[in-house]
């Protein structure tokens, strides 16, 4: 954990001082080890970072005056749109997304997605918030991604995706594109990663009629996760 990321019902007596309880407080007890004076690192979900100042540490909480002082990290210059995952790689994802700071993550059905996936509890909005988390803890973020679900494939492709590309570049990912992830520049862009097994060709029709075009992550065939690290690791901010 490197940030402590705080919720509004931290705040106990004014906009600067907060008591933090839960995972938290563990963590600053028997991770960092921290005492009365010290100095952590903080921000507030969904708004500015700064530093906290451990006032008092009693058995179950730990109270600290704070400083927010520093704007959010920038956002990631790709959205993802991801075939959804089998739910034993779909926490794992969804931290990876957290931690590349990306804005928006659409998950959509598609041809070779298990109708019992999208029963996955995993997917309850509680969830994903944890895993997200999880991952913005890790790489200092205070700024939440959007996840959007969508269980129908074609009407997401037809009436949604053309407004999600309106003003950026919208690209497929398929083995057999003759283009390369490697030669797009850092541009704002949609990047759409099919399931394991990738998109069936209607899918991949569809989609490239409509607005998307096909390029490459290379000649090996990748796992998701893999997939969208080699994506996101494109266009770092």
């Amino acid at each position: 954990m490197n940030i402590i990321l705080l919720r509004q019902n931290d705040f106990c007596i004014n906009d600067n001082n907060v008591s933090i309880t839960d995972h938290r407080f563990d963590h600053i007890q028997t991770v960092l080890k921290s005492k009365v004076g010290d100095k952590l690192k903080v921000g507030i979900i969904g708004g500015n970072r700064g530093y906290g100042t451990i006032k008092k540490i009693e058995s179950d909480k730990v109270v600290m005056d704070i400083f927010l002082n520093k704007e959010p990290l920038s956002r990631h210059n790709f959205d993802i749109v991801l075939s959804l995952p089998r739910p034993k790689m779909l926490r794992r994802i969804l931290r990876t997304i957290a931690e590349f700071g990306v804005h928006k993550l659409h998950i959509v059905n598609s041809a070779r997605v298990e109708k019992s996936y999208w029963q996955s509890p995993l997917l309850k909005n509680e969830k994903i918030q944890d895993a997200l988390q999880t991952g913005m803890e890790r790489s200092g973020d205070t700024i939440m991604t959007d996840v959007i679900l969508y269980k129908r494939f074609r009407p997401f492709v037809e009436d949604i995706l053309p407004k999600l590309c309106a003003h950026r570049e919208c690209y497929l990912t398929d083995i057999n594109s003759q283009k390369s992830i490697k030669n797009l520049k850092s541009q704002a862009a949609v990047i759409i990663i099919g399931p394991e097994g990738g998109f069936v060709p209607f899918e991949i029709d569809l989609t490239t009629s409509v607005i998307a075009n096909k390029i490459n992550l290379g000649n090996r065939i990748l796992s998701v996760d893999t997939a969208l690290t080699t994506v996101l690791a494109q266009a770092l901010t």
